[in-house]
Protein backbone atom coordinates (compact mmCIF):
# COMPACT_ATOMS: atom_id res chain seq x y z
CA UNK A 1 0.00 0.00 0.00
CA UNK A 2 1.53 3.07 -0.95
CA UNK A 3 1.56 5.99 2.16
CA UNK A 4 -0.65 8.10 -0.30
CA UNK A 5 -3.54 5.74 -0.07
CA UNK A 6 -3.13 5.15 3.54
CA UNK A 7 -3.35 8.92 4.45
CA UNK A 8 -6.48 8.85 1.95
CA UNK A 9 -8.04 5.89 4.04
CA UNK A 10 -7.29 7.72 7.34
CA UNK A 11 -8.66 10.82 6.29
CA UNK A 12 -11.63 8.65 4.78
CA UNK A 13 -12.12 6.88 8.48
CA UNK A 14 -11.04 10.03 10.75
CA UNK A 15 -11.79 13.13 8.62
CA UNK A 16 -8.99 15.19 7.19
CA UNK A 17 -8.33 17.55 10.46
CA UNK A 18 -8.79 14.22 12.86
CA UNK A 19 -6.62 12.22 11.05
CA UNK A 20 -3.16 13.66 11.54
CA UNK A 21 -4.18 14.35 15.67
CA UNK A 22 -4.61 10.63 15.74
CA UNK A 23 -1.74 9.54 14.16
CA UNK A 24 0.65 11.64 16.20
CA UNK A 25 -1.09 10.98 19.40
CA UNK A 26 -2.65 7.66 19.82
CA UNK A 27 0.17 5.13 21.21
CA UNK A 28 -0.93 1.52 19.94
CA UNK A 29 0.08 -1.54 22.09
CA UNK A 30 -0.04 -3.30 18.60
CA UNK A 31 2.05 -1.01 17.13
CA UNK A 32 5.00 -1.93 19.66
CA UNK A 33 3.61 1.15 21.92
CA UNK A 34 4.68 3.16 19.08
CA UNK A 35 2.28 6.07 17.24
CA UNK A 36 1.07 5.66 13.65
CA UNK A 37 3.65 8.19 12.28
CA UNK A 38 6.50 6.66 14.72
CA UNK A 39 5.50 3.03 13.25
CA UNK A 40 6.17 4.60 9.99
CA UNK A 41 9.06 6.61 10.32
CA UNK A 42 10.52 3.50 12.08
CA UNK A 43 9.72 1.27 8.54
CA UNK A 44 6.36 -0.37 9.50
CA UNK A 45 4.69 -0.77 6.26
CA UNK A 46 1.88 0.98 5.72
CA UNK A 47 -0.71 -2.12 5.07
CA UNK A 48 0.40 -3.34 7.88
CA UNK A 49 -0.05 -0.32 10.14
CA UNK A 50 -3.90 -0.11 8.15
CA UNK A 51 -4.47 -3.19 9.49
CA UNK A 52 -3.79 -2.46 13.07
CA UNK A 53 -5.55 0.91 12.66
CA UNK A 54 -8.48 -1.05 11.63
CA UNK A 55 -8.24 -3.83 14.64
CA UNK A 56 -7.82 -1.19 17.08
CA UNK A 57 -10.16 1.23 15.77
CA UNK A 58 -12.93 -1.11 14.49
CA UNK A 59 -12.94 0.37 11.11
CA UNK A 60 -15.96 -1.47 9.02
CA UNK A 61 -15.09 -3.98 6.68
CA UNK A 62 -16.28 -2.01 3.49
CA UNK A 63 -13.35 0.85 4.42
CA UNK A 64 -10.53 -2.02 4.77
Amino acid sequence: MRLTVFWQRMDEHFGAGYAETFACDHVMAELGGRTVQQALADGWDAKDVWRVVCLVMNVPQEMR
